[in-house]
């Protein structure tokens, strides 16, 4: 099959009037011409015909070799070591696939291709970057000299329909009595972070949380590459950062943009992944009135994360670390600590409420802790239990006129 799709690519390259562009329908159709001419003197069967004709229309308009790998729904994840180095991750576990570009320079032409579709640029000189596709997949791009094998491509796939926190409950991510708990705080405003560590899910249960947000508010996401996935608020902005052009401007950071948002009237601001000094200004838009706002960063567990985002907004700011510790007090209400665990399922193990700072640290209680009953079959058992504190932060409960329903 492939040495045939490299054939008929030759012959339609050759034949194609490069000057005319051709609707993605009558480019199609061209290309089902060459494969049936083809066939006349190639026996082929129907079903081989079909798949004949969108290898080759993904090679000129789509992903080429990637693309059966996107439409795959059982790969989370591709990784491009380099043009004849393709990994995938199918039901949490990493396969190295026998699929490859035809070259180093099809390779370079396909990742020229998807930054130019979200108006970035990659190249020698800046040669990191964060872009997405159009079905919302994330795309993280590393070139030579800085990637020393050849050109490095990671794409985190997203369902086209992103989970809800009931199937979350259904895969046992947690339990229902957490997931109502987490609806009252959220429809009651409580500022929540997520934290966890890579492919942990933090993006998936933001999305899931980000649906009890009542719909009549306006929300405002801001990223580095757009993935969020909201579609039950209808006065929604969605911001995106940018990265500098050929001649080193341009560019518009996360911090511009969190700045941008608290001037566009939002009553929640939802930050995709704070990594840098962001951090502060996003405590800060928390403090002055946007309650209810979500963000999520890396951390190994709620205290660690606590310890981040100290670190993260004392790069962002030259400010005492007291002054930074009682802003994360105040502005913070929950933190939810998502792990991925050895069987490599994706489990929420634990919600910890800040209470404040005292003695100069802030401070953590947790009210949910998952704990572990043991393995069958490979598969870790245990459940997010409460711990039997109580919630202390009632007042944006008894402000939404939930307060009778705190655990």
């Amino acid at each position: 099959m492939e040495e045939m799709v490299q054939l008929l690519k030759a012959d339609i390259r050759g034949g194609l009037d490069m000057e005319h562009a051709m609707s993605d329908h009558d480019f199609h159709l061209l290309i089902e011409q060459y494969v049936f001419k083809w066939s006349q003197s190639h026996p082929l069967t129907a079903i081989q015909k079909v798949q004949l004709v969108r290898r080759l229309y993904h090679a000129f308009r789509g992903l080429d070799i990637l693309q059966p790998l996107m439409d795959d729904p059982d790969i989370t994840e591709v990784m491009i070591n380099d043009y004849d180095e393709i990994f995938v991750e199918r039901r949490g576990r990493l396969v190295k696939l026998a699929l490859s570009f035809e070259s180093r320079g099809k390779l370079e032409d396909l990742i020229q291709h998807i930054v130019a579709g979200v108006n970035r640029v990659v190249n020698e000189s800046s040669p990191i970057v964060d872009a997405r596709l159009k079905d919302g997949s994330r795309v993280h791009i590393v070139l030579p000299p800085v990637a020393l094998k050849g050109p490095c491509v990671t794409i985190r796939k997203f369902p086209e329909r992103p989970l809800r926190m009931d199937s979350l409950v259904e895969l046992d991510a947690l339990t229902q009595e957490a997931a109502d708990f987490l609806k009252r705080l959220v429809t009651a405003k409580y500022n929540i972070f997520i934290s966890g560590g890579t492919g942990s899910g933090k993006t998936t249960f933001l999305n899931a949380l980000s649906a009890f947000i009542p719909p009549d508010e306006r929300i405002i996401t801001v990223e580095d590459a757009a993935e969020l996935q909201i579609r039950t608020i209808p006065n929604l902005v969605s911001l995106e950062t940018r990265n500098a052009n050929t001649e080193g401007k341009g560019a518009i950071s996360i911090r511009e943009l969190i700045r941008a948002s608290l001037r566009m009237r939002p009553n929640r601001i939802i930050v995709g992944e704070v990594r840098g000094g962001e951090a502060i200004d996003m405590l800060q838009a928390m403090n002055t009135g946007h309650d209810g706002s979500l963000s999520t960063g890396h951390a190994n567990s709620a205290r660690d994360m606590l310890t981040r985002l100290e670190t993260m907004a004392l790069g962002g700011a030259d400010l005492p670390v007291p002054v930074i510790r009682q802003q994360i007090g105040s502005a913070i209400d929950m933190i939810v600590h998502l792990s991925r665990l050895r069987d490599r399922s994706r489990r929420v193990t634990e919600i910890s409420e800040i209470t404040g700072v005292s003695g100069g640290e802030v401070q953590l209680s947790t009210l949910f802790r998952f704990e572990e009953e043991g393995e069958r079959e490979g598969r870790v058992l245990g459940s997010l239990r409460p711990t039997g504190t109580k919630l202390a932060r009632t007042w944006k409960l008894r402000m939404a006129g939930l307060a009778g329903e705190a655990p």
